[in-house]
């Protein structure tokens, strides 16, 4: 399979993750800000930073090995998601002890960061056009 295919298609999904985060962090603290103030501002804030933190490493996972091996692709993968899970578990731990933000807000901006990141990455692979053979 020639290279540029496949790292075309991450590189699509990470541009379109990109531009739904920033438009998410716009209306999210645009709409954090009417519904609670300085705390729905911060929920906002977070909810995106977890967002691009869960969307973007793995799309930048998948464009970093998407021409290593199976083994080497799996091995980064699954690295990227047990560090991911720990910074989650970490950041959740601190955040739960905090008042500063808004958690319906927070939540929504998670929800809709994350759900709308796999819809656009599912796009981009389903109009990626990758062969499913390659020529020798």
């Amino acid at each position: 399979m020639p290279e540029h295919v496949s790292k075309e298609i991450f590189r699509s999904a990470l541009r379109a993750t990109l531009a739904l985060l920033v438009g998410l962090a716009v209306l999210g603290v645009g709409i954090g800000y009417l519904v609670s103030g300085t705390p729905g501002v911060w929920a906002a804030a977070l909810g995106v930073g977890i967002a691009l933190l869960f969307s973007g490493s793995t799309i930048a996972s998948m464009l970093y090995t998407a021409d290593k091996s199976p083994n080497t692709m799996m091995a980064v993968l699954m690295g990227v998601w047990i560090a991911k899970m720990v910074v989650l578990v970490v950041i959740l731990a601190l955040l739960g002890q905090a008042d500063f933000y808004d958690r319906v807000v927070f939540a929504v901006v998670v929800l809709v960061g994350v759900v709308g990141s796999a819809g656009l990455d599912m796009y981009s692979v389903v109009k990626g056009r990758q062969p499913y053979v390659s020529p020798r």
